[in-house]
């Protein structure tokens, strides 16, 4: 389906997913500068009145950056909303988030008809993420304005469904705005994710890496010399399945190997579960996908290299098939 503004205009067709801890306003704001969507967890901004004042901070430093390059405007961002039942800072969190118009709201863990209608009203659009059909078909019965499928090897709470059959069973019924996660951190990634029928690629990883990023300094290093097979998918520290950096668990004395189940039902981000190490803090959150990330760049960087190797992917697609 065609973009809605100012969604239409992106340098390439990304969308920075919101990382815990990692993003905050300088990462959106060199995000959006560089072309690509730029969001934050809300949870970030602490105490709550922080998000007022981050969001205030990337207003008005998107706005000057649009007066002073007027022929390549910033592209708008997004804000992370988790509604699920611990979350006792949604209400206040997404009153902040209507001061300030938000162009984009993501939100994760539970469908709320409240907050798609809220967005709504103030003509922001929703994408919620899911990792299968059902949860998806959900999404959208209670006012969801788009998807966001989470499919195997993405960073974070991820799903264990290819692409190939989360899009195409999503796609079957769904015309609207998708955006693809899932081990996306090269051009010709975007390109195939277009291909399955989305309309952005959801990149989460790479930008750990980045120099504007809030993240341990071992953190940007584990991303950079990691790969797939350094990716560890457990339960344990949330209650929710997520996929890790084998390296980070290792630090925290425990065995990726030998690895307990965690009670779903006791879900609790950050705690660590049963064990020391704090899930976000000291166990790290990854993609498979970050083999292709070989330095700690400014996000400039990073964005001009996914715009090279998308062009040139394709440029290389269109040879092939003339």
């Amino acid at each position: 389906m065609p973009l809605p503004a100012p969604f239409d205009k992106l340098r390439i067709p990304v969308i920075g997913s919101p990382l815990f801890i990692v993003s905050g306003p300088e990462l959106v704001i060199a995000q959006c500068k560089a072309g690509i969507v730029g969001a934050f967890p809300a949870l970030n901004a602490r105490p709550q009145s922080q998000v007022d004042e981050w969001l205030h901070q990337i207003t008005e430093e998107l706005a000057a950056h649009n007066r002073d390059n007027p022929d390549r405007p910033a592209a708008p961002y997004a804000v992370n909303q988790i509604v699920h039942k611990s979350n006792d800072r949604l209400d206040a969190d997404m009153q902040t988030c209507a001061k300030w118009q938000v162009p984009m709201v993501i939100t994760s863990l539970g469908a709320r008809e409240e907050v798609f209608q809220a967005v709504d009203k103030w003509g922001g659009i929703t994408m919620h993420d899911v990792i299968n059909d059902r949860f998806a078909r959900k999404a959208i019965e209670k006012g969801a304005s788009g998807l966001i499928p989470v499919a195997a090897g993405a960073g974070g709470h991820a799903g264990t469904l290819s692409p190939f059959a989360l899009m195409q069973e999503i796609r079957s019924w769904f015309d609207g705005l998708v955006a693809l996660s899932g081990s996306i951190a090269h051009g010709r990634s975007i390109l195939a994710a277009q291909a399955l029928g989305a309309d952005f690629a959801y990149i989460g990883s790479p930008w750990i890496a980045a120099t504007e990023a809030n993240a341990d300094e071992n953190y940007k290093k584990g991303i950079v010399e990691g790969d797939a097979s350094g990716i560890v998918y457990t339960n344990l520290f949330t209650g929710v399945h997520g996929n890790y950096l084998r390296s980070s668990i290792e630090a925290s004395g425990l065995d990726p190997d030998d690895l307990p189940e965690s009670d779903p039902s006791k879900m609790n981000f950050g705690s660590g579960g049963n064990t020391k190490a704090k899930a976000w803090k000291d166990i790290w959150g990854s993609g498979q996908g970050i083999g292709t990330v070989k330095e700690s760049a400014p996000v400039e960087a990073t964005v001009a290299r996914l715009e090279r190797e998308y062009d040139a992917a394709k440029s290389a697609l269109a040879e092939a098939t003339a």
